[in-house]
């Protein structure tokens, strides 16, 4: 049994993979854990795992680490061999193997966003943003005072982006090209004094899903595909999932999104110990 941990600023993701005697992976159990001191955080994800899913230490042949807590544990954990994987390549391995598909494009919805090229042997860094789940949480506490993810998504399902967005309606009176008139010209653009909170939290999801859309997009464009497959924290958001959908209408880029998708890098990293099989 292997374990692959995600050790992120955030939120840590643990996995134990048990492989077949033929080097095929037979099962995947998931937990996750949070905690501010990154050595708390990854032995608490552990320690979770082997309680709730009553694997005894014994049973785990190595630990591999990712993410951006991964540089701070020096040592092995638990006295387990412990080797740290590079997040990129974890996140492009975790990525095939969720989606059953080779030469992929990722975008990787976290804290910030990342987007990856990923094929067997090529794993390659495209981009990025830091706008991601952090840039939500930032602005809601800034704007909103609130901290809750929940909180924050439970505002946003209620609001008006007419509110507080500069939509293509707003400044011309016909369509623009493919555009409609709800599309968005400015972000934040109108912002009028009767917006309400419930009106600024959506306006903060659908600012950050957009960019990290779009990024997708020239990604996708510049690959020549048609297809990207969504992972991280950020993929299973339904309102972002709503505007990743109008940007698919617009662009005819299609996102997918696989199984078990926010375990993605714990996943590669344990998937990505050279002698598993």
């Amino acid at each position: 049994m292997i374990i692959g941990i995600d050790i992120g600023s955030t939120t840590t993701k643990a996995v134990s993979i048990d492989f077949g005697p033929d080097g095929t992976c037979r099962s995947i159990k998931k937990v996750k854990t949070k905690a501010q001191d990154v050595i708390t955080s990854a032995t608490g994800a552990l320690g979770k795992m082997l309680v709730e899913n009553d694997i005894k230490i014994g049973d785990i042949r190595r630990i591999m680490i990712t993410g951006a807590g991964a540089s701070k544990v020096n040592s092995d954990l638990f006295g387990i061999p412990t080797e740290k994987v590079n997040e990129i390549q974890a996140i492009g391995i975790g990525g095939m193997f969720l989606s059953g598909k080779d030469n992929i494009i990722i975008t990787n919805i976290g804290t910030g966003t990342v987007v990856i090229d990923a094929r067997p042997g090529t794993i390659s860094h495209l981009g990025g943003s830091g706008v991601g789940g952090g840039t939500i949480l930032g602005l809601a506490k800034k704007l909103l005072s609130l901290s809750d993810f929940n909180d924050i998504m439970e505002l946003a399902e209620r609001g008006n982006l007419n509110q507080v967005d500069l939509l293509m309606e707003d400044i011309m009176d016909m369509n623009l090209s493919f555009l409609n008139p709800e599309s968005t010209a400015s972000n934040f653009g109108k912002m009028m004094d009767t917006a309400r909170n419930e009106d600024i939290a959506l306006g903060i999801l659908n600012m950050v899903y957009q960019v990290i859309g779009m990024l997708a997009v020239f990604a996708a464009k510049i690959k020549n595909t048609d297809r990207i497959i969504v992972t991280g924290n950020g993929s299973d958001n339904l309102i972002g999932k709503k505007v990743l959908q109008v940007i698919t209408d617009l662009y005819a880029i299609y996102f997918e999104y696989p199984p078990d998708a926010e375990y993605t890098t714990a996943i590669g990293a344990g998937l990505s110990w050279k002698d598993w099989r």
